[in-house]
């Protein structure tokens, strides 16, 4: 349990708040490439942190992220005119590139050189792995970018679900890092199989356990931690053991276990205290990784059918997340589709901001108890002065992925021999059997 007191500090991430002060220290995600694909085409609107952003691609192909509202009179640039390397605010004219410089002011005397002295808030920006990164914290000194963990390289395959959830970053990551829920939540699609380690197959992810109550190990870093799911097998359960690596990636992504095709992490920015930009993460071999749209119909998050137009889902707690009774009465244990939207469910149910005040942690929560620890300690110690967690030396190390194998019990989990799916081209079935291989 936390108090009221702590779980604020957790959880809110808007204004000056120390957690969104942490974040800030991290290059951020703020949306997908593919939303803004064409230079001078529609601008996008955007939330990180709790500030409304406008995301542009100009006709030179740069993009910018600025402060949505105009320097002027403080109106929407999300309806202004991308043209001519600039934003074009529709109330006066005044025209802003993606460096935030004020290029044009055609309201003002042509003699007024009041353009040199206005400077509109405008952030570093970085593509990489199909998203457009910004730095949102203090300008001077801007950290060099650094590949995310699931996008390592350029040549890295990398397909994307995007999902706006109506609730806060902080229970959305405990999702992800809950091993033990997988077992029951998404029984009916991480299935039970006699399989060497863990499958993929068109529509089911295969394990070779039926254990629901593993044994849970923690591993603190200096970049969040690493952690075991440990569960009996169903073959040779004697002499090996089932384990499930997940990795804690400070402030807000995870590496999910894989599967025997790809790799799969997810990432959650906060958007501000009560809504999160959930990012899905299929990565690896171009050959083996699902493309972008396959991905997407797998997990039913795709765009007109379960999200609108903005990645806002259809689902939702006034149509009970589209559940279907009568698939549960003939076995489907949540009748909710696509692994991702039963979590939702479960997260949105939990109110805006979870009360981790009366929660009830067991066993299983290993995990859940040292996210907890370990971010408070690390909002406190960066209040105090401390570098932000998992920022320069502190980072990842490139050598360090998730894994799921049948392990000798004679073998520490912590010196298994794991790397990322595809490192050596991998082999095996595909999602679906026609689909593209393009990047």
């Amino acid at each position: 349990m936390l108090t009221a007191e702590e779980n604020d500090l957790l959880c809110r991430i808007t204004g000056e708040a120390a957690m969104g002060q942490l974040m800030r220290r991290h290059w951020l995600p703020v949306c997908l490439s593919e939303e803004v694909s064409e230079p001078d085409g529609d601008p996008v609107q955007a939330r990180v942190l709790g500030e409304d952003l406008v995301v542009f691609r100009d006709t030179d192909g740069r993009v910018g992220v600025m402060d949505e509202y105009c320097p002027h009179r403080r109106v929407s640039l999300v309806y202004g005119r991308n043209e001519e390397c600039g934003l074009r605010c529709l109330y006066h004219g005044w025209k802003m590139d993606v460096e935030g410089n004020v290029i044009e002011m055609v309201s003002e005397p042509a003699a007024s050189a009041m353009a040199e002295k206005v400077k509109h808030k405008a952030y570093k920006v970085q593509e990489w792995g199909g998203m457009v990164w910004a730095y949102m914290g203090p300008q001077d000194g801007i950290p060099d970018f650094m590949p995310p963990a699931w996008a390592p390289r350029a040549d890295v395959k990398v397909s994307i679900a995007k999902i706006l959830v109506p609730c806060n970053w902080a229970q959305i990551l405990e999702g992800a890092i809950d091993s033990a829920h997988s077992s029951s939540l998404h029984s009916s699609d991480f299935v039970p199989a006699r399989v060497t380690g863990a499958e993929a197959t068109d529509k089911n992810w295969l394990r070779p356990s039926t254990d629901k109550a593993p044994r849970m190990q923690v591993h603190r870093t200096s970049y969040g931690f690493r952690y075991a799911a440990i569960r009996r097998p169903i073959v040779n359960a004697a002499q090996t053991d089932y384990v499930r690596s997940t990795i804690f990636v400070a402030p807000f992504s995870v590496l999910i276990p894989p599967n025997n095709l790809y790799n799969v992490a997810n990432v959650n920015v906060p958007m501000d205290d009560t809504h999160t930009a959930f990012y899905f993460i299929a990565w690896g071999d171009k050959a083996m990784t699902p493309d972008t749209e396959t991905w997407r119909k797998f997990l039913g998050a795709t765009v007109g059918k379960d999200l609108d137009e903005r990645y806002r889902p259809l689902r939702n707690t006034e149509n009970r997340f589209w559940q279907d009774r009568q698939a549960m009465k003939a076995g489907n244990f949540t009748g909710i589709k696509g692994f991702p939207n039963q979590d939702i469910a479960m997260w949105v149910t939990m109110g805006p901001i979870a009360d981790r005040s009366a929660d009830r942690l067991g066993a299983s929560d290993l995990a859940i108890v040292e996210f907890r620890r370990q971010m408070l300690d690390a909002v406190q110690a960066f209040q105090q002065g401390d570098a932000a967690i998992g920022t320069g030396d502190r980072r990842i190390p490139p050598q360090v992925c998730a894994f799921q194998a049948i392990v000798p019990k004679t073998v520490d989990w912590r010196e298994f021999a794991a790397q990322p799916v595809g490192a050596d081209t991998a082999s095996g079935p595909q999602l679906e059997s026609n689909y593209q291989t393009t990047v």
